[in-house]
């Protein structure tokens, strides 16, 4: 006997979801892709790449590693994808798994679709939208039934495999060990240590993608690993009993900025006071934010590294007012250690407010006081980050920052070629333009 979660896995395809559905599916794929371009220059990038390069060998079955080429396993391919993608903080995410669906679900579908040699355009866009509904339940129903906050790799494990299996094509009790297994070898890694000492573990995306993919491999092998308590648990049923009917891919943000989304509302409350009253900074004597706990805990007031600069609240928010942006460029290493930036993030004041840490993780807010040398003071109120599913950026938004990101990796002529055959995505055209654009950069 089969489940509502294996028919939904096994079962739908692209004609069954709604056309909103299919365009926010190439819409996340388009800020992904634009994400790891942008990844793919970081030293985090480089060295995961080489590391899967040397120790995860293409066997019986290979995929190309995203952004670089070289054929590994698909559980390589995964892992790399993953982590290139997450070393840089622009992705999607999503409120209530305070975490991200797409920068782990998306390289392990294109490792286990390349590896299989499956090229049906159609297949694709509907495997990606799937990965975002099984995703974003796994990673509710993880912070539903446990105590502590894992990153994102404990739940797009379960995704992963679960993609892993509808590639495959894995029967009921081969898909249930699959995301058995992927639930007990995920990453349960603890988040907030990596947010008060920020290094290139980052949030696991890349981790659980590869125990994700491992997990569909081992299960069509006969490995166990049943039951995905967070799947099969009575306390998490309601969460899956409305797949195909409420589309969560539909509740993901758009981050504009490559830094924490805990860190956006601090940015976006700099920014239009800037705007607002024609702000410089050095008419600016000190900077007050007052936000929610998990934005305080971002503490990195001096970044050494572009881990730091993006797990910190305070120096997005000093690049924010000197810059008017918060870019790639501006959170790279070579990029930290302009002066007025570093002194306006050492003298902030980061401080935080039991409403704005009630209304988490719904909503996020910052409220941020320009004190100026002229002895005024600009308050923005409390604010929060453009980009949230109540008011969704607008797609030329999208594609602005992609071509922002990409094009300086990809040139301009690949760069277009990727944003059209995203635009193309299940036309039945198939994925070999696609794929074809996703390698050396």
């Amino acid at each position: 006997m089969t489940s509502p979660f294996h028919d939904f896995l096994h079962d739908m395809r692209m004609a069954d979801m709604p056309e909103p559905v299919l365009d926010l599916g190439r819409r996340w794929l388009l800020d992904l892709l634009g994400v790891a371009a942008g990844g793919s220059r970081t030293r985090l990038s480089r060295i995961i790449r080489d590391h899967a390069a040397a120790h995860f060998g293409a066997g019986g079955r290979a995929a190309p590693m995203l952004m670089d080429g070289r054929m590994v396993s698909p559980a390589g391919a995964a892992l790399a994808g993953g982590m290139t993608i997450d070393a840089l903080d622009g992705h999607d995410g999503h409120k209530l798994t305070k975490g991200h669906v797409g920068c782990g679900s998306l390289p392990a579908l294109l490792a286990l679709m390349q590896a299989e040699g499956r090229a049906d355009d159609r297949e694709f866009l509907a495997g990606l939208v799937i990965g975002y509904e099984v995703g974003t339940r796994a990673g509710i129903a993880l912070h539903r039934t446990a105590c502590d906050y894992h990153t994102s790799g404990a739940w797009i494990a379960v995704a992963a495999a679960s993609l892993g299996a509808r590639v495959l094509g894995l029967d009921a009790a081969r898909t249930r060990e699959a995301v058995g297994i992927a639930e007990y070898h995920g990453p349960r890694s603890q988040m907030m240590r990596c947010i008060d000492h920020p290094t290139m573990v980052k949030d696991g995306s890349g981790w659980g993608a590869m125990a994700g993919v491992s997990a569909a491999y081992l299960a069509a092998e006969g490995f166990t690993g049943a039951p995905a308590i967070i799947v099969e648990g009575a306390d998490v049923a309601d969460l899956w009993a409305d797949l195909g009917t409420n589309w969560r891919i539909a509740e993901q943000y758009f981050k504009p900025w490559p830094v924490c989304r805990w860190a956006q509302p601090s940015v976006q409350a700099v920014l239009d006071l800037r705007a607002r009253h024609g702000v410089t900074a050095d008419q600016v004597e000190r900077i007050e934010i007052t936000t929610f706990h998990q934005s305080r805990r971002l503490a990195a007031r001096n970044p050494a590294s572009t881990e730091e600069a993006q797990y910190s609240t305070a120096y997005p928010a000093a690049v924010a007012l000197v810059r008017g942006r918060v870019d790639p460029a501006d959170v790279a290493e070579d990029g930290l250690a302009d002066p007025l930036i570093r002194s306006l993030a050492a003298g902030m004041t980061v401080t935080e407010r039991e409403d704005f840490n009630a209304a988490f993780p719904a909503r996020r807010f910052a409220d941020v006081r320009l004190v100026m040398k002229d002895g005024r003071v600009l308050e923005s109120g409390p604010t929060e980050a453009a980009g949230d599913p109540e008011a969704p950026a607008p797609m030329d938004a999208v594609r602005a920052k992609f071509r922002a990101y990409a094009a300086p990796v990809l040139g301009k002529a690949r760069t277009t070629d990727l944003e059209r055959a995203v635009d193309r995505l299940g036309d039945g055209g198939g994925t070999t333009a696609l794929f074809g654009l996703l390698g050396a950069t």
